[in-house]
C-alpha cells in the first residue's frame, strides 16, 4: 500500500475521534462557561482524542472490523464520561 494511501486510511479511521474530541471539549467551554473545568479546552481535546483512539484500536482487535456500530456507541460513551469528569460535572 502506497503510504499516501496508508496516511489516508488512518486519518479516515481516526476522523470520528478527532471530531468528537474537539466537539466535546468547545461544547463544554461553550455551555458550561461558569464552571472551572480541570484543564483547557486544547488539552481536553487531546485526551479526549487519546481515548479515543484508544477505543476505535480496541473495537479493530476485538471484532476485526473497523467501523463497528458497538465500537462507535462505546466511543461516544467512553468520551463523554471523560468529558464529565473533566468538566467536574458531579458538581452540578
Amino acid at each position: 500500500m502506497p503510504v499516501l494511501d496508508f496516511l489516508n486510511h488512518l486519518l479516515n479511521f481516526v476522523a470520528p475521534a478527532v471530531f468528537l474530541a474537539l466537539v466535546l471539549a468547545l461544547g463544554a467551554c461553550v455551555l458550561w462557561r461558569k464552571r472551572a473545568h480541570l484543564l483547557p479546552w486544547y488539552l481536553m481535546s487531546a485526551v479526549n482524542l487519546l481515548l479515543g483512539v484508544l477505543v476505535l484500536a480496541l473495537g479493530v482487535v476485538l471484532t476485526g472490523h473497523d467501523g463497528r456500530m458497538g465500537t462507535y456507541a462505546v466511543l461516544v460513551l467512553a468520551m463523554g464520561s471523560c468529558q464529565w469528569l473533566m468538566s467536574q460535572g458531579w458538581r452540578g
